[in-house]
């Protein structure tokens, strides 16, 4: 098997970091995830960062996973329960933050963890760094609507925003959108309590006026409200944090609810559970569709790295998906993309607000 020592590390470039201890099923959960995704990324390199006493049998086990990974000790691994502050104190050693390191030293384009998300936040703000061009990262994610995935951002990581901030977000879901969803011309939609000019406050009206302008080069829809998320009316939803988080919560309970009830429909009745078998085959394609495992993997960006966030709790195959979204962000290039979008917005037009923090 490959365990790489800090010198060979230093002459070799990996596709992406892997946070091994991470999550409530680490080791084997990662590792696993790691199988699948060998078989969809053949050529791809893996980092992966752990405890090397466990990790090298686990992965002398998985020949798939063996070909394409190297381990890198590290003796320490963050808890689900521990708070950013202390992260960033004592997590030094922890396969979380040498994870980071190595995409803040340019060993790996990026760095995919199912551990503790304030800590993961935290210290990819400090290590990897934000863009100097943007104000605040933001979350986001993908999310299913009637005409397919859904870019959904901020969904957290910045409560209050003014309009420079959402113009940003605008900026980077379209990249993300580009790269991941492989859309040519993504359309974005700003979140407001109406879809009228006139609606909304001051930051909002005035991140539209900077959006609508030829320079930015956007797909800019315009204003949209709640229900359009589920309608797939924008392939881009930009919100502030406190809505986005909201809006993600309700959608995430909402499908819950849809499934118990279907459930309890299925279940009542000798003639219902009849009706369930000859439902099945469409009630089998409902499920995939609805599966959270395929929409598993909240990215941070703004970043000067890719950095991808796995559900603590998500299987082997949940894992490979947010593998996969980081991949896909390397490969078309995601960190130039909104660079290059960045140039643009600093061409003459109409001006925005500075961030405040």
């Amino acid at each position: 098997m490959n365990v790489a020592t800090p010198a060979e590390a230093g002459l070799r470039r990996f596709s992406l970091a892997i946070d091994a201890m991470g999550g409530d099923h680490a080791p084997e959960s990662v590792l696993d995830g790691l199988v699948l995704a060998a078989e969809r990324h053949p050529r791809a390199q893996f980092l992966l960062v752990g405890d090397e006493a466990r990790l090298t049998p686990l992965l002398a086990a998985r020949p798939a996973a063996a070909r394409v990974c190297a381990i890198r000790h590290a003796p320490d691994a963050i808890p689900g329960d521990m708070k950013p502050t202390a992260a960033l104190r004592q997590g030094r050693n922890s396969s979380m933050r040498l994870a980071i390191d190595a995409v803040a030293q340019g060993e790996a384009a990026g760095v995919v963890s199912a551990g503790n998300t304030g800590a993961l936040m935290a210290l990819a703000k400090i290590v990897v760094k934000t863009m100097p061009e943007i104000g605040r990262p933001a979350l986001a994610a993908i999310a299913p609507s009637a005409r397919g995935d859904v870019v959904m951002l901020d969904l957290g990581a910045n409560v209050q925003c003014d309009a420079r901030n959402l113009v940003e977000f605008a900026i980077m879901g379209d990249a993300f959108a580009r790269a991941v969803l492989g859309l040519p011309g993504p359309s974005i939609g700003l979140m407001n309590v109406g879809s009228e000019e006139l609606k909304g406050d001051d930051r909002v009206r005035q991140a539209a006026e900077v959006l609508r302008a030829p320079s930015t080069a956007l797909n800019f829809h315009g204003f949209i409200e709640g229900h359009d998320i589920a309608a797939g009316t924008v392939d881009v939803v930009v919100m502030d944090g406190f809505t986005g988080n909201v809006a993600l919560k309700t959608g995430e309970g909402a499908l819950k609810l849809m499934r118990d009830m279907l459930r309890q429909v299925f279940t009542s009745s000798i003639p219902a559970r009849m009706g369930y078998l000859l439902a099945r085959p469409a009630l089998d394609r409902l499920r995939e569709w609805m599966d959270p495992r395929r929409y598993n993997g909240a990215i941070l960006l703004g970043l000067n790295g890719v950095v991808v966030k796995s559900h603590g709790g998500t299987d082997a195959t949940g894992f490979a998906h947010a593998v996969d979204v980081a991949m896909d962000m390397v490969t078309h290039g995601f960190i130039q993309q909104i660079r290059d979008s960045l140039s643009r917005l600093a061409t003459p037009g109409p001006s925005v607000t500075a961030p405040q923090d």
